[in-house]
């Protein structure tokens, strides 16, 4: 358990864990409350210019070097279509228009939930934001190595519907 993790909010009451519908988790053993643990949702978009896919090469810790859709989480309260176009400018420097959406992507035992969208550039200025070592369109068949699988089956599915 993470640090914060400890003491149960209600009563204040060391946690200790136990299974729970096939989980383990967080317990309090003197008020009972059962700790959920909420997935952490994240928005990408496909922008795509000249049958080109625009991709990130993360400077973050995970995936460090590596490509991913440009994309990140979702703010409490922030629509998501906004987020995605929001995460696209911080990333990009590119102002887009969410489209259709693609899909929601989320895989067992990972917290990430991703919603995906397509998008319409509509102005700003190409250039790296500072949680991108570089950035690039690329082809279907010549993808950069990539941080998050998930991220071809985003692709594919999005040719998919065409």
């Amino acid at each position: 358990m993470a640090t914060e993790d400890k003491f149960c909010p209600s009563c204040g009451a060391r946690l200790t864990l136990r299974q729970d519908e096939g989980h383990t988790r967080p317990v309090c053993p003197d008020c009972g409350r059962i700790i959920y643990y909420d997935p952490k949702l994240a928005a990408t978009c496909v922008v795509e210019r000249e049958g080109r896919t625009l991709f990130v090469q993360r400077a973050m810790p995970t995936g460090y070097g590596l490509w991913s859709l440009p994309g990140g989480y979702v703010d409490r309260g922030e629509p998501v279509e906004d987020a995605a176009a929001r995460e696209v400018f911080e990333e990009t420097g590119l102002r887009v228009i969410t489209g259709d959406l693609i899909g929601v992507f989320s895989q067992a035992q990972h917290p990430v939930v991703v919603v995906a969208y397509s998008a319409t550039e509509t102005g700003g200025v190409l250039n790296a934001g500072p949680e991108c070592l570089d950035l690039g369109f690329f082809s279907l068949d010549a993808l950069p190595p990539l941080a998050f699988p998930r991220d071809a089956e985003i692709i594919r599915r999005k040719n998919l519907s065409r």
